[in-house]
């Protein structure tokens, strides 16, 4: 448990001054007065420790947040840079505005990103291991692509100019699953703390539930009404004498919880067993999820009610229309969700590769999986698009009346100190919580509806392990945890693709991803998500190291796992604000959740104000990657008077 594991992240994201003599590969070089993405040993994906939103990245935002920020700036040093356009933000909704707003206004376009982390991407980060001389790859926050024939036009038309070919990923990425082929299963793990004893039990959801639930700890009445949840036949309709439309209104407004124990008649001991479920799509637990929703995805105890499907039409939408139900749950028609080896992180590093063709070599998708970033020509002066990371906009205001004004002035922070640049139109594709204290000369009713959203705390942990022969020996791939500090672990899923080959026997190394959402069962979901946020903001690399070795030690040690041995490095990307949010009909209007209505916060808060627009997730109401493009596709559109002026 106390062994060192490999840590490349600057004494937990702190960053020294070093001499080029003694970096190390991967580490980032920070010379007084230079910029560190400048220096070729310059590569983020490569760091471990604690990413994500990491120590460094955050800081000015908070003293912008609580006013504080201007007593040591002073005014700022003014460039001379004068761009088309500055995007504030690097992430996907940033990445796409850039490359929207090129493909209009051409390829001589002047254009500067900002982000205030060490790397772009947003949430779509990319983690590196090396081990033996064998890269492997994991997602550090967007997940995967998913069901991408619901895209809208605009979003497919996106992935078809940066070379992302769906089609091609589906005949070039047909290797076995060795998970399938070693006939591995889910697993469910019951810890003694919640259930009495540490138990690992494998054919979770795919063993008959009579059996599977007669190897666990729970008790008799749990898994008695457990088993009939999960039996089509077993379940009656708990709202007879009313219309489908009647118990879908009361489902609204009642939470999957509260049904099971009521309606349904689950016994609490129960609970446990559904409250994580609902943690790695929407954050919160069964007390915060409205049962309507639960039925849309298919969880149990429905399936006697008679209830009418809800119509498709309207699932793939213009850019700024959103569909509720689209933001809930997507059907895979067509085609499956798409799982990169990077997760999203190659949607990031292939548009970065249309605006600056020199910072990634390559011209395919599959090569760009493997192919080194060039850090230190990002913001080269020889580029029409430049990103210029470790930079925290900290105001962006139209330099005269906003409907008037020919330029937008703004403001960032870096290494300390304060800089600014100009631009014919600003895009601001950063959380909508951050944009009025980042631009006060919003009209107040808007600042007011961009507070409202509260992102969604996560934790993508990624662990680096020489093999995997305990899931083997366990005959498990992942493992659901009810009870446990993180809910759920899995091995790393993703298929080869070009050059970058899985792991495919269990003597190989692996990555093992664990998932935690930091909630507050009880309270209302966005004021759980505040308090999860708290937590992460506290939460130290060590106090994650121990966790995430006891619960690897725990689950794993009947398969002879031993955390001292088999773990060689661990990334901990956190995420205080995660996700965008969808609207909950428990706590909102059920018109926010259900349909597009015009005074949903999400639609005022993305208004146009002059030359400054608002593109990102936030702005749909939705944490899906099309929806951060179609809010960029829609944001440049309003801005198209200022391109062509």
């Amino acid at each position: 448990m106390e062994r060192r594991i490999t840590r490349r992240d600057f004494l937990n994201g702190v960053s020294l001054a070093l001499t080029g003599s003694i970096l190390a590969p991967g580490q980032i070089l920070a010379l007084p007065g230079a910029s560190p993405q400048s220096d070729p040993a310059y590569y983020p994906p490569a760091l471990t420790g604690l990413r994500g939103s990491h120590p460094g990245s955050f800081e000015t935002a908070h003293r912008l947040r609580d006013g504080g920020v201007w007593e040591d700036l002073g005014p700022g040093a003014d460039t001379g840079e004068s761009y088309d356009l500055v995007v504030v933000g690097g992430g996907i909704s940033g990445l796409s505005a850039a490359h929207f707003f090129r493909k209009q206004a051409g390829p001589k376009a002047r254009i500067l990103l900002l982000d205030n982390h060490d790397d772009f991407g947003g949430h779509a980060k990319r983690n590196e291991f090396r081990y033996r001389g064998r890269l492997l790859l994991m997602n550090g926050g967007t997940l995967n692509v998913e069901a991408p024939s619901q895209y809208s036009h605009v979003a497919k038309e996106l992935l078809r100019d940066i070379g992302f070919d769906t089609a091609r990923y589906y005949a070039v990425s047909r290797d076995k699953d060795p998970y399938e082929t070693l006939k591995l299963s889910r697993g469910l793990f019951f810890d003694k703390e919640t259930f009495g004893e540490d138990r690992l039990v494998a054919g979770y959801g795919e063993d008959p539930w009579p059996e599977f639930l007669a190897r666990t700890p729970l008790s008799r009445k749990a898994r008695e009404d457990i088993a009939r949840l999960y039996n089509d036949e077993a379940n009656p309709d708990y709202m007879p004498g009313l219309s489908s439309q009647q118990k879908k209104a009361r489902l609204s407004r009642m939470s999957y919880r509260d049904f099971l124990l009521g309606p349904a008649g689950v016994h609490p001991d129960a609970l446990p067993l559904f409250q994580r479920g609902l943690h790695g799509l929407f954050c919160v637990g069964n007390d915060a999820i409205p049962a309507l929703f639960c039925w849309e995805m298919g969880f149990p105890g429905f399936q006697g009610m008679d209830l009418e499907p809800t119509p498709r039409e309207n699932l793939i939408d213009e850019p700024g229309g959103q569909h509720g139900r689209e933001n809930r749950a997507r059907a895979e028609e067509g085609d499956p969700t798409i799982y990169l080896p990077d997760g999203n992180a190659t949607l990031a590093r292939l548009l970065v590769r249309a605006l600056i063709p020199e910072a990634i070599p390559g011209s395919s998708m599959e090569d760009v999986v493997t192919a080194r970033a060039d850090y230190s020509r990002l913001d080269s002066a020889r580029s029409a698009a430049r990103i210029r990371l470790n930079s925290t906009a900290v105001r962006a205001r139209h330099t005269g009346k906003p409907e008037a004004g020919r330029e937008v002035e703004i403001t960032y922070v870096r290494a300390g100190k304060a800089e600014i640049v100009r631009a014919r139109s600003c895009v601001l594709a950063c959380w909508n919580s951050m944009i009025p204290a980042l631009c006060p000369e919003l009209p107040e009713r808007q600042k007011k509806a961009l507070a409202y959203a509260i992102k969604t705390p996560i934790v993508y942990t990624n662990v680096l392990i020489r093999n995997w022969t305990s899931f083997q020996k366990l005959g498990v791939r992942s493992v659901t945890a009810p009870g446990s500090y993180h809910g759920s672990l899995s091995l790393a899923n993703a298929r080869s693709l070009g050059e970058y080959r899985r792991s495919l026997s269990p003597e190989e190394p692996n990555i093992v991803q664990l998932y935690r959402t930091p909630c507050a069962p009880g309270l209302p979901k966005r004021e759980q998500h505040r308090v999860g946020r708290t937590e992460l903001l506290s939460t130290t690399f060590e106090m994650f190291e121990r966790k995430i070795r006891d619960q690897l030690g725990r689950t794993l040690s009947g398969g002879g796992f031993d955390p001292a041995r088999d773990i060689e490095a661990i990334t901990v990307n956190r995420w205080p604000h995660g996700y965008a949010t969808t609207y909950n009909t428990l706590y909102e209007p059920v018109e926010w959740a259900l349909d597009t209505p015009a005074d949903r916060p999400c639609v005022i808060a993305r208004q146009p104000h002059g030359r400054i627009a608002i593109a990102n997730a936030d702005a749909a109401a939705s944490p899906h990657s099309d929806a951060a493009i179609n809010e960029a596709y829609r944001a440049v559109r309003e801005l198209s008077g200022s391109v062509k002026g």
